[in-house]
């Protein structure tokens, strides 16, 4: 396989970097610390029990998978915070967990968003040449997390985070709530076959994608009264499937929006960017993906605000 087959398969699946590490850590310095499609409310949900509470909702945002999709988590953010909305809790699957995890570091979304535009090559691609396991390292990439968030933790982020990812042995849920950050988003963003398992604590852990692609039961076990979930995925309507990658991709993808679309039903509201119209392999668009993301979630805040404005109770167990 040639070098700039690599590089494409590399950007296929990890989307590049979010930028160089000189210019995001200038950027750091200066930071601080019956509905549309895109928006619905997940039937059953909502707050709960018989035990009313004056205290403000605990919000948890959960930002699923999507590979090059997830840059309309960006634009989400955006909206969001222009809103005042504020998360305490920010779970993410994959490209979820890539972004969230700048975001609960401080970094603003105008930032991430900024860095999101300027990259044009792929930077995380550092090739295994004799490995059966996989087709990437993946210690570029986590390098690169670390470098820009200075070898930050998980429990000393200014908002609680956690990523999912999957223990390849067990296939069994792993929730990465401690740590070096650039551990927990390397490993939820190892995708089977592509990247090399991460080892953590003895376990060989892949992409959360494959067990919790819109990891909603996350942020509520950790304590969440209301859920938003950021489901950037859409049905795979691929015309062509020229190779064995483009068929691994497209494989993800119908499994994911299987489980999508069951986690999607627990989450308090639902905020659903229109990439319909978008490959998950398209990093061509990013401004694109991001503006459907913004949109999303200007359409969601009206809502979000009625919801979080009513009386809310709390649950008991």
């Amino acid at each position: 396989m040639s070098d700039t087959r690599r590089r494409d398969l590399a950007r296929l699946f990890v989307g590049g970097s979010l930028a160089s590490s000189s210019w995001l850590q200038a950027q750091a310095a200066g930071s601080s610390g019956a509905a549309s499609p895109d928006l619905r409310l997940a039937q059953g949900t909502g707050p709960r029990g018989d035990a009313a509470a004056s205290k403000a909702p605990r919000i948890g945002l959960a930002l699923g998978s999507g590979s090059a999709r997830g840059f309309a988590h960006i634009g989400v953010l955006k909206a969001l915070d222009q809103g005042g909305i504020r998360p305490e809790v920010i779970v993410g699957s994959s490209a979820g967990a890539l972004v969230g995890a700048f975001y609960a570091a401080g970094f603003t979304p105008w930032q991430i968003e900024e860095v999101a535009l300027r990259v044009r090559d792929a930077e995380v691609a550092d090739f295994a040449s004799a490995s059966k396991r996989g087709m990437l390292v993946g210690d570029t990439l986590g390098r690169f997390v670390n470098d820009i968030l200075k070898g930050a933790r998980i429990e000393n982020l200014r908002t609680k985070y956690a990523a999912v990812t999957t223990d390849l042995r067990t296939g069994e849920l792993a929730v990465l709530r401690s740590g070096p950050v650039a551990d927990a988003v390397r490993a939820s963003c190892s995708i089977p076959g592509v990247f090399i398992p991460r080892e953590l604590g003895g376990r060989e852990l892949v992409d959360g994608g494959l067990v919790s692609p819109l990891p909603v039961k996350t942020a509520r076990n950790l304590g969440c009264d209301f859920v938003v979930a950021v489901d950037v995925g859409t049905r795979p309507h691929r015309q062509s499937l020229p190779g064995m990658y483009e068929v691994i991709l497209q494989s993800f993808e119908i499994m994911g929006r299987a489980l999508s679309e069951q986690e999607s039903l627990t989450a308090d509201l639902l905020v659903r960017p229109d990439t319909s119209q978008y490959a998950s392999s398209d990093f061509n668009v990013r401004r694109e993906m991001i503006q459907a993301g913004y949109e999303a979630g200007q359409r969601a805040l009206p809502e979000l605000k009625r919801r979080l404005d009513a009386p809310v109770r709390t649950r008991r167990g």
